[in-house]
Parts: C-alpha cells; sequence; structure tokens
C-alpha cells in the first residue's frame, strides 16, 4: 500500500528521485570541485588497474550525444556512461542452487525490500580456481539481467565470507571515488527505468545485457554533493517509509474494528431486540412454505433433507427471538461449476470469482458469453440483481451482491438465491459470510492442499444465525453507517 488518505508515497518517492538526479535537491557547493576531475581521477585509475592486469582494458564507449541528454544538469556535474565509471560488468556463476555447501550463492529471489537474509541463501557447487572472480564484496551493485524482476537492483551493504551470485545477475563493481548509494538511487529512477526499457530485448523473458548497462547515461555530480544527495534521500525515504508504516497500521486497526462489528452484527450485539420484531422461528416457516411451492412448482429441485441441529453444533449463544439454520434452508444454490462454456469479447456477461471481491464487484476483467449459451446456462437457474454470490476457491469465500441486471454465473461461484427474498435481507447475510465465524466455518469444510475450496453439500450444511426481519434491516442500516469509516473504498 504506497497511496493512502491524500499521499501517494510511490509518487513521492519517484519524484524525490527525479529532483535529486536533476540537481535539485542539494544544493551546488564551489568547494565540491567538478565532476569533470573526479572522470579524470577515475579513468585514471582504471588506466593503473589495467597495467596490473587487475580489469581488462575495453572498447572505447561512444561520446554521449546531445539528443542522449534528457534533461540539463548543474554545471558542475557531467554526463557519463555508467560503463565509464565501472571497473567490471560481470555475469554471475551459472549453475544451480544446493541445500549443503561451502560457497553461498545469491539469487534475485533471495533479494527483497533492498535486503537478503543471508542465512536462507542456497549454497552451489563452482571449481576452487574460479570462486575469486565471482565473490562479492561490500557497495558492489547486482542487477537481474533477465526475467519478470529485469533490472531489479540491489546495493551490497554487507555480505558474508565466501558468497558468489547467480548466473541471471550481473556484478557491477566501480571506483571508490564514487558514493554508491547516489549510484543505487540513479538504479531506482525513472531516468534508469526508461532507457532500461529501450534497451530490453522482448523474447520469451524480457531480459537485458552488459552492453546496454554500460551504455546507460546518467548525470555525475561531484562526490561531496553525491554524498549530500544519498543522504537527503535516504531521509527522505525514511519519512516516506515511516508514513507508510503507520498507514498500515491504521489499516490494520481499521480492518480489526471491521471484523469486530461484523461479528457484534453475527452474534446479535450490535442492534437492540424488540419485541414488536416477532419471532425468527415464524419467519424461518415462511421462508420453508415459500421453499415447497417453488419445489411443487418445479422451480428448484427437491433435495435430501437437511440434518437436524444438534446443541453441540451451536458455536455461540444468540437472541432468543433468533433462530440457527442451515445455509441451504433459506437460500437455494444456483451452481455452474465445472462447466466452463466459450468466452466471447461481447454478449452476456459472464460473472466469474475473479469478479467477486469481498463486499463488492471488480470488473477489470470482463468475460461474455452467447445468447444462445445464456439460454441454456438458465436450466440450472436464473440469476437475478441483489443475488449473493460467492466464490467456493481461488479465494475461497469472498462474497458479493449480484449488481448486473442480466448475467450468467461461472467458475469457481455459487449464486446464492433466496427461497423468500421478501424474508430474507442478502445484503445482511453477505454481511454475516464476511465475518469472523462464517469465514472460520469455511476453513473448518475447506477441501484440497494447494488450492483451498469447498464442496457444494459442505457449504449447504454450515449454520448461520436468522433474526427477524425488522431487526435484519436495522442490522444492516447501522453497519452501512459504520464500515464506510473504516473501509474508505469499494468495499464495505
Amino acid at each position: 500500500m504506497t497511496k493512502h488518505l491524500d499521499i501517494d508515497t510511490k509518487a513521492m518517492r519517484a519524484k524525490i528521485l527525479d529532483l535529486a538526479i536533476r540537481g535539485k535537491l542539494t544544493d551546488q557547493r564551489q568547494e565540491d570541485g567538478n565532476a569533470r576531475d573526479l572522470l579524470k581521477e577515475i579513468q585514471e585509475e582504471k588506466e593503473r588497474l589495467i597495467k596490473e592486469k587487475k580489469i581488462k582494458k575495453e572498447k572505447p564507449l561512444p561520446e554521449i550525444t546531445e539528443e542522449e541528454k534528457p534533461f540539463d544538469i548543474p554545471e558542475n556535474w557531467e554526463w557519463v556512461r555508467w560503463g565509464t565509471l565501472s571497473t567490471s560488468i560481470k555475469y554471475g556463476y551459472n549453475t544451480s542452487a544446493q541445500k549443503d555447501g561451502k560457497i553461498k550463492m545469491v539469487r534475485i529471489s533471495d533479494i527483497q525490500n533492498n535486503q537478503v537474509n543471508w542465512d536462507s541463501v542456497p549454497f552451489c557447487n563452482i571449481p576452487n580456481e574460479e570462486i575469486t572472480q565471482y565473490l562479492l564484496r561490500k557497495n558492489d551493485i547486482l542487477f537481474a539481467r533477465t526475467g519478470g524482476t529485469v533490472g531489479k537492483s540491489y546495493l551490497v551493504s554487507e555480505v558474508p565470507k565466501n558468497v558468489v551470485y547467480a548466473g541471471y545477475l550481473i556484478r557491477t563493481r566501480y571506483s571508490e571515488k564514487l558514493s554508491p548509494q547516489y549510484l543505487k538511487y540513479f538504479m531506482e529512477s525513472y531516468l534508469y527505468w526508461s532507457q532500461l526499457k529501450k534497451g530490453t530485448t522482448i523474447t520469451a523473458q524480457p531480459n537485458c545485457n552488459a552492453k546496454t548497462l554500460g551504455k546507460m547515461v546518467l548525470p555525475l555530480p561531484p562526490l561531496a554533493e553525491q554524498q549530500r544527495i544519498a543522504d537527503k534521500v535516504s531521509a527522505f525515504f525514511a519519512q516516506l517509509y515511516a508514513i507508510d508504516k503507520a498507514y498500515e497500521e491504521y489499516r490494520e486497526l481499521q480492518q480489526a474494528m471491521k471484523a469486530k462489528l461484523l461479528d457484534l452484527a453475527i452474534q446479535g450485539k450490535l442492534t437492540d431486540q424488540r419485541k414488536e420484531d416477532g419471532d425468527a422461528r415464524d419467519l424461518f416457516q415462511d421462508i420453508q412454505e415459500e421453499k415447497q411451492r417453488l419445489i411443487a412448482e418445479k422451480k428448484i429441485k427437491k433435495e435430501k433433507p437437511l440434518p437436524e441441529i444438534e446443541a453441540d453444533e451451536i458455536p455461540f449463544a444468540i437472541p432468543k427471538n433468533w433462530v440457527w439454520v442451515r445455509l441451504n434452508s433459506i437460500y437455494n444454490f444456483i451452481d455452474y461449476r465445472g462447466k466452463t462454456p466459450k468466452k466471447l469479447t461481447e454478449g452476456i456477461p459472464l460473472v466469474t470469482a475473479k469478479n467477486v471481491r469481498m463486499g463488492y464487484n471488480d470488473y477489470s476483467v470482463k468475460d461474455f458469453i452467447s445468447a444462445e449459451e445464456f439460454k441454456l446456462r438458465q436450466s440450472r437457474g436464473i440469476s437475478h440483481k441483489g443475488d449473493l454470490l460467492f466464490t467456493t476457491e481461488a479465494p475461497l469465500g469472498n462474497v458479493s451482491l449480484a449488481d448486473l441486471d442480466c448475467f450468467s454465473t461461472g467458475q469457481r461461484l455459487i449464486d446464492f438465491q433466496a427461497y423468500n427474498s421478501l424474508a430474507v435481507s442478502n445484503k445482511l447475510f453477505m454481511y454475516f459470510i464476511m465475518s469472523s465465524f462464517f469465514q472460520q466455518a469455511l476453513i473448518d469444510n475447506q477441501t484440497g492442499t494447494t488450492v483451498a475450496g469447498i464442496k457444494a453439500s459442505r457449504l449447504k450444511a454450515i449454520l448461520i444465525p436468522l433474526p427477524p426481519l425488522a431487526e435484519q434491516k436495522r442490522i444492516v442500516a447501522k453497519l452501512d453507517e459504520l464500515l464506510p469509516h473504516l473501509n474508505p473504498g469499494k468495499e464495505p
């Protein structure tokens, strides 16, 4: 979560980095000297290392053209190529990870939030004569050259003894006359990512090679200003991290309060009970009579009787004028799972589990079926606006109110349709299903290991409390009043 209240911390980080590499985050000081002199020192250092055969001589990089310079920089800065600054840009060692060994091998997956848990880094088999050239040092920068993480970088702030890096990483090493943190911040900036995108080869998996990295242009300040920039960016980022952390805690508190409200609601502790509401047992009887009428008219199928509710099944006490019922005793299940229709780009909307969130619908992914297919699918039941939509797996337990006038339900989704719509508030039961009690009941009855799901037979038998209709409406009104303060978004 990076966007909250009126603060978009992700956008602020990007802006800070942009200002930093333009020289607008810090002041320029005469005593800092000029980046041209710094470049000369770096070049002299590289020539010495070449003479000492510590690094290899490489082909000269092309001059930077005016067209390559995306913006103006301070007078004492210089535009340079990454390869000019680096003493080596080297691919990692290509081998598989091992559980045990003497040499650890860090992979891109080991790098999370710019940190590495070295204890969990695997080992590898690498010949002794090749170890030295792949060993990591403090202040090296690793760069992912392929796959979904292409471009991701990591500044090695600390490294245990004898650690090498995987073959799909590139290690960049550069002069000690540069600020490693400044270089790392450049590799998080828009300028870096835009150049990377231009140089990335789009194949089965995106990849970027050492030549692309070496040719990248970046603005270079004098060393003293590099350090001031790094310090200032770090300070700003620490403040933004504190904002993110505070908001995360705030959201956790919101979610806890939301869960508490739903639990109070399902236990009958959110509203008062009134004598004039009557008894939910009479309401339940009306529902059963309507169910029998629908069966007699062959609008729904007759099913095996649900088992009687035993005293040891009841999880908590409810008000005296409420009654425990099984889900299928108040809702008919319209279930099209296991029958995948041909999907179209237009036609009748097909609502699937990927559209149903916890308390609302998300149509960022849209599927459609033909009118002919829609007509055939109505044999199992006709879905209506206002029905309860429930996901049976991936994920299990999301629930929302249907909000389309005409649609069909699809994969991993069941439509709960009240037998007597005048006796049941679907919105109330949406809230009840969202409660921790009902979600735990789903977990207790789920099947599957890789993907958690639930069989219709188990779902139908889950207990849920039924309040009198007037109190159902009061609970909904109370939750509608309180929940928006805890969820400033689409969900209830």
